[in-house]
């Protein structure tokens, strides 16, 4: 059989809602990889939050984090890394429109490294941490971010990032994540995961049509459609599932990856 690129993203689609990687589902991905496959970790998350996860399944292949706005081989050197990043000025002037554009927080996002607006009522775990430093205040942002987090509200979400689109329109794209928090995610121009995963399929030397994705939100419709063959979990949102070329049986709590997976490659 032809050697696979399987990339995966992560909250909805590899992870339960627990945000954990069965046993299940860690042992049919290794499977994947023994047969002679690649397995690369396609998502949203930055490095320092998904880092766990390419341990756990022992992945010695490049990945994909902030939505393709960094793809990298974890910690090493890789000629074909590729890191894309907003004006701080930006970011800037987003603090400065903090009120009129209804956020409670701003915090800008490197590969290792996050500074926020204000510590202040904001939970350390939300950022994948003990603690939140107080040294890592927005004021102290010297280098261009990766991406911003913005939280709001789900009444102002989408006017929120019209307005951000409207304003900057040239310079970002405005993602929103899933989940019980209203968070907009800011990312360079035309950053999305269909890139960084090309990125990782012509450095292999694999070519698209053997390249199989498995997503669940709206982040992964480019991913989806570039994908030689397109997966949406059946928990995925119905925009993406009209890009998909399938649809896993169960959801991500029921190992449909997984599942899919196994059946496909018929590991």
């Amino acid at each position: 059989m032809t050697k696979k690129l399987i990339a995966i993203d992560l909250d909805g689609t590899t992870l339960n809602a627990h945000s954990l990687i069965t046993k299940r589902t860690e042992a049919v991905l290794q499977k994947a990889i023994a047969a002679g496959n690649v397995v690369s970790i396609a998502t949203g998350r930055p490095y320092r939050m998904s880092a766990q996860f390419y341990q756990q399944l022992n992945l010695t292949s490049p990945m994909v984090n902030f939505n393709g706005a960094l793809v990298h081989l974890p910690n090493k050197e890789w000629a074909y890394e590729k890191e894309l990043s907003i004006k701080k000025e930006i970011a800037f002037s987003i603090l400065e429109q903090k009120q009129v554009l209804n956020l409670d927080f701003i915090a800008a996002e490197n590969r290792e490294s996050f500074y926020v607006d204000r510590i202040d009522g904001i939970e350390p775990q939300f950022f994948a941490t003990d603690r939140i430093l107080s040294a890592n205040l927005m004021r102290n942002l010297s280098n261009d971010p990766t991406s911003l987090l913005l939280k709001t509200t789900h009444e102002y979400a989408a006017t929120t990032s019209a307005r951000l689109m409207s304003e900057f329109k040239d310079d970002i794209d405005v993602r929103t994540w899933g989940g019980p928090n209203a968070i907009l995610e800011v990312v360079p121009k035309g950053v999305q995961k269909a890139m960084g995963v090309d990125i990782i399929a012509r450095s292999l030397g694999i070519a698209q049509k053997d390249v199989i994705a498995f997503g669940d939100e709206h982040n992964d419709v480019e991913l989806l459609d570039y994908a030689g063959w397109g997966v949406a979990m059946k928990n995925g949102t119905d925009q993406l599932k009209s890009y998909a070329n399938d649809i896993t049986e169960r959801t991500n709590d029921e190992d449909g990856l997984a599942d899919y997976l196994e059946s496909y490659l018929a590991l």
